[in-house]
């Protein structure tokens, strides 16, 4: 059996978090019993918990809150459920599933996120159980989607349509399965599977995670050099793969990244992953297994801000760490070999593959996926998957590629984007197709402020900037973020805007274009007017002295408007 982490002397006693896991019998708690409660449409707070680890947790409409007060009724209380993909490869039947799902039980829209997962909003309580029966039925899961558990492995999802992505795509779909957790509750709530032992605790066991599994979630993503389209360094565990000669020789091994952080609270920060050694492809699993309970027996549990691998690492020194992980593999991993990344960015449009078959990378807005009176977006997709013959393949940046079509369908297929009027983006500005931003309101609890409904209106008074400066085609990473815990991972955006309040945001500059430097804070708490008048100077300036192939964080950093972050250790000096 795992180290019990109760067990473990730590400064401070447990948070309420894991006693509520610690009392749940792995992930079970009253959810069974309160999704039959038909009187309010609302779970208590424990169960909510534990539900993230089965995919979802609760919102409400914040849009709704003061009128509800008012009418004195309960919150407009609704669930987030999100799917798990590893590497964000679906089928078309899957994709129809899904859709009629958000038609019939969400609220009409799906939306691709930056973990290559599908999430959906709006259901309420009494359909919850039947969306994930069905999408259980359409071979997906929701399992671990959210939780203190290893959520959904990302992988770049098709690298240059080389012959080894299929290799790396089948490493990546072994490690998401490899790393589930082991208990049946999912099965047994939401599946009707019948219990097989009482209820005592103790009957079942984690092997990997144990009875109250992680201190906080935990991110995995496989890379394929030299796109860095997953931005492999905010992961708490990154694989990058190293493919010579056309083969696949292993991986390099970074740990401890994460975006998230707190506004006011130096002692959280977000941090790059460090490479600290070599593998080959048949020890990712055996790598990936003993970092996760390394983490597991010393992250810290009793303040869940700083539960994260990156502090448990920075604290005790990446030293120690490959000293701990050497002792628990029985092996050490080889010298890292050197790889090069170029870009985090998605290619649009089509490319043929190796296997001589196509791929269409599509742009989707923030990555909600829609209709709307001029874009019927999500019918288009709609009457694609009804007659697609390939996959379908949510990228690292909340876009879509339609994969693995074949000349004979490809003509089809082009007929019904121009139908539906579906594009690449090459119309939009290489700004909006290099931008990202989180759902914040009106449904996420922990948004200051807008991001996905006020980022696109931003990106249209930031444009012309951009076109009056000749830039229009220029490449920049823009992101932004209705609160710092990172969903977008804003961290890394050569120009990014975090929320603080109601319309007002952080704005940071300097990241690096391939996702392998933190940007720093620029100007603090500010609205839009002053958001465009701190960057019109510098995007003039960027045009009139940047050097040959500079991009645009590297020379803000050159031009002295912030100092260069390599560590989060760094970030908030």
């Amino acid at each position: 059996m795992p180290q019990d982490p109760f067990d473990r002397k730590q400064d401070a006693p447990p948070s309420e978090v894991e006693h509520i896991k610690r009392k749940s019998h792995y992930l079970r708690g009253t959810l069974a019993t309160t999704f039959q409660d038909l009187i309010t449409a609302s779970i208590p707070e424990d169960d909510n918990r534990l539900m993230k680890h089965h995919g979802s947790y609760m919102q409400d409409d914040r849009d709704l809150r003061n009128e509800r007060e008012r009418q004195k009724l309960e919150r407009a209380y609704q669930f987030m459920l999100r799917v798990r993909a590893p590497g964000g490869i679906v089928t078309p039947e899957q994709w129809l599933a899904l859709d009629r799902l958000a038609g019939q039980y969400a609220n009409g829209s799906l939306r691709l996120t930056t973990r290559q997962s599908f999430q959906m909003h709006g259901i309420i309580k009494w359909d919850m159980k039947q969306t994930i029966r069905e999408v259980n039925d359409a071979l997906l899961t929701t399992f671990a989607a959210c939780g203190d558990v290893n959520r959904n492995v990302m992988c770049n999802p098709n690298p240059d349509q080389s012959v080894v992505h299929l290799e790396v795509y089948e490493w990546t779909k072994r490690l998401s399965e490899h790393l589930l957790p082991r208990t049946r509750a999912y099965h047994e709530i939401w599946l009707d599977e019948e219990k097989v032992f009482d209820s005592q605790e103790g009957e079942e066991q984690e092997p990997i995670y144990g009875p109250v599994y992680l201190p906080r979630k935990f991110k995995i993503a496989v890379a394929v050099p030299p796109s860095n389209d997953v931005d492999v360094l905010s992961q708490d565990l990154g694989f990058i793969a190293i493919v010579e000669e056309g083969k696949l020789k292993g991986f390099n091994v970074a740990v401890g990244g994460g975006m998230g952080m707190t506004h006011g609270d130096p002692k959280t920060y977000p941090q790059l992953a460090r490479v600290i050694g070599f593998c080959k492809p048949e020890q990712v699993i055996d790598v990936a297994e003993k970092t996760v309970m390394i983490q597991r027996d010393y992250g810290d549990r009793s303040v869940r801000k700083h539960a994260r691998f990156k502090y448990t690492i920075d604290e005790r020194g990446l030293g120690w760490f490959t000293d701990e992980l050497t002792r628990r593999l029985g092996w050490s991993l080889n010298e890292a070999r050197p790889y090069r990344f170029d870009h985090n960015g998605d290619r649009y449009g089509w490319v043929k593959g190796s296997n001589g078959k196509w791929h269409y990378t599509l742009f989707i807005q923030n990555g909600r996926i829609i209709d709307e009176d001029e874009y019927p977006i999500l019918t288009g997709l709609r009457e694609i998957a009804k007659v697609h013959t390939g996959d379908f393949r949510l990228t690292p940046n909340q876009n879509l590629i339609i994969g693995n079509v074949t000349s004979q369908h490809k003509r089809k297929l082009e007929q019904l984007m121009q139908q539906y009027g579906l594009t690449d983006g090459t119309r939009q500005s290489a700004l909006r197709r290099n931008s990202m931003a989180c759902v914040a309101l009106p449904t996420c609890g922990l948004a200051m402020a807008e991001s996905e409904r006020y980022f696109p209106s931003l990106l249209a008074k930031i444009e012309p900037m951009l076109e009056e400066a000749g830039l229009r085609e220029q490449d920049i990473v823009i992101r932004m973020t209705g609160c710092p815990n990172g969903c977008a991972r804003p961290a890394l955006g050569e120009i990014a805007l975090i929320g603080k309040a109601p319309g007002k945001y952080n704005l940071y500059l300097g990241g690096g274009f391939a996702g392998d430097r933190l940007n720093k804070l620029y100007r603090e708490n500010i609205g839009e007017e002053q958001i465009l008048e701190s960057l019109r100077p510098i995007i003039r300036r960027y045009a009139d002295e940047r050097q040959e192939g500079e991009h645009f964080g590297d020379f803000v950093i050159r031009a002295g408007y912030v100092k260069e972050v390599h560590s989060g250790l760094d970030f908030h000096d």
